[in-house]
C-alpha cells in the first residue's frame, strides 16, 4: 500500500487538523502574550544573571538580581503591550492588579533562587539551574497571571 489506499491518509488528517489547530491557538491566542512578554523579561533576566555570576556574584544573588529586573521588564511589557486591554483602570482596582502580578513575581523569585541557589549543593552548573528555573517559574507565573492578573472575569 502507498500509505492512501486503505484510508491511511483519512485518518491521519483529523490528526494533523487537531495539531493544526492546537499550534494556531497557542501561536496566536493568550499563551503567545505571556509567552512573547517572558521571552522579552528573560533577556533582562539572563542577561543580568550571567553578567553578574561573571563577576563572582553568587548564583542565588545572580538569579535573584535578574529576577527581579526581568519582573520589571514583565509588568511593564504585560501591561502596556501584552494586555493592554486587561489592564484596570487606576485606582484600586488597578493597585490591586499590581500586588496580584507582585505576588506571583514573589512565587517565581522564589522559586528561582531556590533553584539556583541550590544547584552548588547538588555540583549542578548555575547556568543550567537557571534554565530549570526559567521554565518552571514560567508554567507557575503565567498561570497565576492568567487566573489572577489579567483574567477578563477579575478586571475586563
Amino acid at each position: 500500500m502507498n500509505g492512501i489506499s486503505g484510508g491511511i491518509a483519512v485518518r491521519r488528517w483529523p490528526v494533523l487538523a487537531l495539531a493544526s489547530m492546537l499550534l494556531r491557538t497557542v501561536l496566536t491566542g493568550t499563551f503567545a502574550r505571556y509567552l512573547s512578554a517572558s521571552v522579552v523579561a528573560l533577556c533582562a533576566d539572563a542577561g543580568t544573571f550571567l553578567i553578574l555570576l561573571q563577576g563572582g556574584t553568587p548564583p542565588a544573588g545572580a538569579a535573584a538580581a535578574g529576577f527581579i529586573l526581568g519582573i520589571a521588564v514583565n509588568w511593564l511589557v504585560s501591561s502596556r503591550v501584552m494586555f493592554a486591554d486587561r489592564v484596570a483602570g487606576a485606582g484600586p482596582q488597578r493597585r490591586r492588579q499590581q500586588a496580584l502580578f507582585l505576588v506571583s513575581a514573589l512565587v517565581g523569585l522564589v522559586l528561582t533562587t531556590v533553584i539556583v541557589g541550590g544547584a552548588p549543593i547538588l555540583a549542578i552548573n548555575p547556568r543550567l539551574a537557571k534554565l530549570v528555573a526559567v521554565a518552571v517559574s514560567f508554567v507557575t507565573t503565567s498561570g497565576m497571571r492568567h487566573v489572577m492578573v489579567f483574567s477578563k472575569a477579575r478586571f475586563g
